[in-house]
């Protein structure tokens, strides 16, 4: 296989004299103006050599940083866009978070699909990168939450043979000139370009592949210069790191990634880059947490610093193994460096945890149990544990707002409710999970094995069980556990993947090659949704085991679709009328499942079910209202999660970090009123797809992500949503809304359960059908059924709590008088063996007055077959669980428990009696063995 030597033979790199190279120490090949380098000059092959000594010749901040790049490629004919949010999963439906700016730009315009905003391009995109969670704080460059800085240049091939084929054409600019971009930039600021290297490293990913570049300076890597022109191909001729195959593509795409954080990084020359990223937090942070040090200590920090590179887990097997070299060469011993670093560590990754929760709280994300949720979940706790390891006494919903603040977001109140409401969450996980760790550290501990990893993942995933907080517990208990220096990354990497994409089912899956063949079907529904009736030609039929797919030239069938069910109907030949049993759509042909063949090429007449129709088109209308008055009352961060029309009812699924209250549906219900009494116009249009997002933002897909370039949007009042349902006209169609019930489906997730029009109506009707009959059984009015229903209630409750107190006087009374029970004589003890034929309570609060009283407790009741009950007062070395195991087995089934107390029984009541004369012997040989 070839390789691609031949693509970094840059013009520019000969034209300027730079000399390729092979590093020694990690064998990477390399370009240097430097003919006496010897190294790349990139950790853990060198160290940071700017610290104390800037690279740049001005210190800039990170806005005079963003400002000073995206203004030099202005100046060099880019168009500056603005940057899209950090939740990917809002504009595209096969990654999370966004984390590099062409994530921005994929699929549709890397593919040629769509066009780019511009060409070329600038922009500085915020984004999150899970995979750095464990180095954040070590290494002293690693952030989780960055600004990619980046401009990009889209082109196409000339010689391709169809220029029409992709959105963009020709050459704008490609590997050259994007190394002289970088060049100018660094010497724009001051830097010594002799110093830089630029570092060979092919990158693949996502399918697509191509040479990039690693820009080096001082032992900081600053930027990443990709080239994507190759895809993967099985009959490719070059075959690359990843072990697979590639091709060049039609298409290739400049690629570039500068990080804001690092640069600014490099103009101070700070420690660390937390310093220069976070200045007023570290201090703040340190404060509130009592961290100072000496001028000596401070010396130490600093040396160490430059050497903390070599702290990256993707680069060394053992962090702690690192540490001790660094702590040799510094001639410390490693605890001293460690006590005083880790500390400052913490306090560092506190900072990005902050300003990464910023931007996912900020840009809408709800904490759940899934996707971007449990992401933000995991970091929010993450960084609670460490506020708490490090003793920073400020509230994290204030160290969150410091982050949200300087990142200017509006929703800075939901976002402290949101923090708020996590971290009693979190409280309430770690009591439940601490018991639950203790009996794993004990089962470990018995077996004399370490806890394996996985269950550890797993106490973090299911219960927010933090890795420290395990060994701790299990220390206690003389379990080991080893936690690896990447846990965080294993976790986030369960939870980073690909969203499932929903199977449509049905008969849009058969993959059928006469389907294929076939014309796309024109849409009647869109242009007139009330309409029902129609004419059309039967193009084919293609027979199914549970009917036939029908395929006309055009048809007001709606197929089931963005949670809205299909349409149902007849149609009709001269000869024959068949049913419409269901409806799907297969790449623009749409198939109408029926009980009979029409007979293809005839003419045929179709009629839809009028009443279902509307009904569907009014809740799917007051779906779109629904979700827009609950981002009224509830919040900006509110989006759907999930939504399913019907005829009766419907549901809206949506993100919220709480329950929603009784007095917010109120008022959610009375928001979608007003919207459907203003009566206003539903419209729709079909824009360009850039045209769109760039209007109206990526809340456009709240019903998910269609394909193509074009986009049927429909507004309703304010709302404006991506939707290719059918809808009414005005919003007076749909008459009224109900609010039927809320529920939480999951964690982060509420289900909004409402009736539109003649169903809201039935629905009413049925909730009062419900209310006379209970005032009718209650022999009270209507109103005064809430007030006689609690009243009964108390009255039961006071009732049962009186039975319970007879109860327990009735097990006192047996317990110190003679009624009728056994005494055995067990040495130190007297076991009282009876049967009481009474529920399980009354043989619990029997068998406790006789263990208050001193005595062994063997109770048996045949009240609901064969029940033992056995209590142990302390002191007495007899075994409950294993005397009720031996009694139960005898009348046909089993029990146990602890010690002090157990409890079972079985089937065959007729042995009881047998089983409790043998209950002495039994309490005896236990007692003997």
């Amino acid at each position: 296989m070839s390789e691609l030597d031949e693509e970094y033979q840059l013009e520019y790199f000969h034209q300027e004299g730079f000399e390729r190279k092979e590093c020694p120490s990690c064998g990477a090949h390399f370009w240097t103006r430097d003919h006496d380098r010897e190294r790349c000059g990139e950790p853990p092959c060198a160290e940071y050599e700017f610290i104390d000594n800037p690279g740049f010749d001005e210190p800039y901040s990170l806005e005079e940083m963003r400002e000073a790049f995206l203004s030099f490629f202005e100046d060099h004919d880019h168009e500056r866009i603005d940057p899209y949010p950090v939740a990917a999963n809002r504009w595209r439906d096969d990654v999370l978070l966004t984390q590099a700016s062409i994530y921005d730009f994929q699929p549709l315009v890397t593919s040629g699909e769509t066009p780019p905003p511009a060409n070329p391009l600038c922009v500085s995109q915020p984004c999150i990168r899970m995979q750095d969670i464990d180095n954040v704080g070590k290494t002293g460059r690693h952030t989780m939450a960055f600004e990619m800085m980046a401009h990009h240049a889209f082109n196409a091939r000339e010689d391709i043979e169809n220029p029409d084929t992709y959105a963009y054409e020709g050459e704008v600019y490609w590997k050259n000139e994007t190394v002289r971009y970088c060049d100018e930039f660094l010497d724009s600021l001051g830097a010594d370009v002799e110093d830089v290297t630029y570092i060979e490293d092919p990158w693949v990913g996502g399918g697509n592949a191509g040479p990039a570049i690693e820009v080096i300076y001082r032992g900081l890597e600053l930027a990443t210069l990709v080239f994507m022109c190759m895809e993967q191909d099985p009959d490719g001729e070059y075959e690359l790191k990843d072990g697979n195959t590639y091709s060049f593509m039609d298409t290739y795409i400049v690629d570039t990634g500068y990080g804001l954080e690092r640069w600014t990084w490099m103009s101070q020359g700070t420690p660390t880059v937390y310093e220069a990223v976070y200045p007023e937090m570290i201090d703040f942070l340190k404060e509130h947490a009592g961290i100072e040090h000496s001028d000596e200590e401070a010396e130490l920090i600093g040396k160490a610093a430059r050497l903390s590179g070599q702290l990256d887990i993707d680069d060394v097997d053992d962090v702690e193994a690192a540490r001790g070299e660094i702590a040799a060469t510094l001639g410390v011993d490693v605890e001293t460096l460690r006590d005083l670093v880790e500390p400052l560590e913490n306090i560092y990754a506190i900072a990005d945890h902050c300003r990464t929760l910023a931007y996912m709280l900020g840009d809408g994300i709800v904490p759940s149990n899934v996707g971007t949720g449990y992401l933000t979940r995991m970091v929010l706790r993450r960084t609670k544990r460490l506020a708490d390891t490090v003793g920073v006494d400020a509230p994290l919903d204030e160290l969150v707002d410091m982050q949200a603040e300087r990142l200017d977001y509006r929703n800075r109140d939901t976002i402290r409710e949101i923090v708020r409401t996590e971290l009693e969450k979190y409280r309430e996980t770690l009591e439940r999970g601490g018991r639950q760790v203790e009996r794993l550290a004990a089962e470990y501990a018995d077996r004399d094995e370490p806890i394996p990893l996985e269950e550890i993942i797993e106490l973090y995933d299911s219960r927010g069980i933090q890795p420290d907080m395990v060994e701790e517990i299990a220390a206690e208990h003389g379990a080991t556990v080893e936690i690896p220096d990447n846990f965080y990354s294993l976790v986030a990497a369960r939870h980073s993947g690909d969203d499932d994409a929903e199977d449509g089912g049905g008969p849009t899956a058969t993959g059928d090659e006469r389907v294929a063949e076939l014309p796309e079907t024109e849409k009647l529904y869109y242009e007139e949704p009330e309409r029902t009736e129609f004419e059309a030609v039967v193009l084919d039929v293609i027979e199914r085991e549970d009917g036939y797919d029908i395929v006309l030239d055009q048809t007001m069938f709606y197929p089931e679709g963005g949670g809205q069910p299909a349409d149902v109907g007849t149609l009709s030949s001269d000869d024959e009328t068949v049913e419409v049993l269901d409806v799907q759509e297969s790449n623009g042909v749409i198939l109408h499942r029926a009980d009979g063949d029409p007979g293809k090429g005839e003419f045929v007449r179709g009629a839809i079910d009028r009443t279902r129709r509307r009904r569907l088109m009014a809740h799917h209308t007051a779906t779109h209202i629904i979700g827009a008055a609950a981002r009224e009352v509830l919040g900006e961060h509110v989006r759907q999660a999930g939504a399913q029309k019907g005829v009766e009812s419907s549901r809206f699924d949506i993100q919220h970090y709480e329950r929603i209250s009784r007095e917010q549906v109120k008022r959610i219900e009375r928001v979608a009123n007003e919207i459907v009494t203003d009566n206003v116009a539903v419209k729709q249009e079909w824009p360009e797809r850039r045209e769109a997002e760039d209007k109206y933002g990526f809340d456009l897909y709240q019903g998910g992500i269609p394909p193509g370039e074009k986009l049927r949007l429909i507004h309703v009042a304010e709302d404006v949503q991506a939707c290719a349902g059918t809808h009414v006209l005005r919003t007076g169609d749909i008459g009224t809304i109900k609010i039927l019930s809320t529920e939480r489906v999951q964690d982060g997730v509420e289900r909004i359960v409402f009736a539109a029009g003649d169903a809201a109506i039935e629905a009413t009707q049925r909730t009062e059908d419900a209310l006379y009959a209970a005032a009718e059984t209650l022999d009270v009015s209507p109103q005064e059924v809430p007030e006689t229903a609690a009243r009964f209630f108390e009255e039961w409750k006071a009732r049962g709590k009186r039975i319970e107190e007879l109860k327990e006087q009735l097990a006192a009374v047996r317990a110190e008088g003679d009624s009728g029970g056994e005494e055995v004589d067990l040495g130190d003890a007297t076991a009282v063996i009876q049967r009481v034929d009474a529920d399980m309570d009354e043989l619990r609060a029997t068998a406790n007055a006789l263990v208050e009283s001193g005595s062994v407790a063997v109770l048996g009741s045949g009240l609901d077959g064969a029940t033992f009950v056995v209590a142990v007062p302390s002191g007495v070395d007899i075994n409950a669980g294993a005397v009720v195991s031996e009694l139960a087995g005898r009348v046909g089934g089993g029990g146990g428990g602890p010690p002090d107390f157990a409890q079972g029984g079985g089937p065959d009541v007729e042995a009881l009696d047998d089983a409790l004369d043998d209950a002495a012997d039994v309490l005896r040989r236990l007692l003997q063995a």
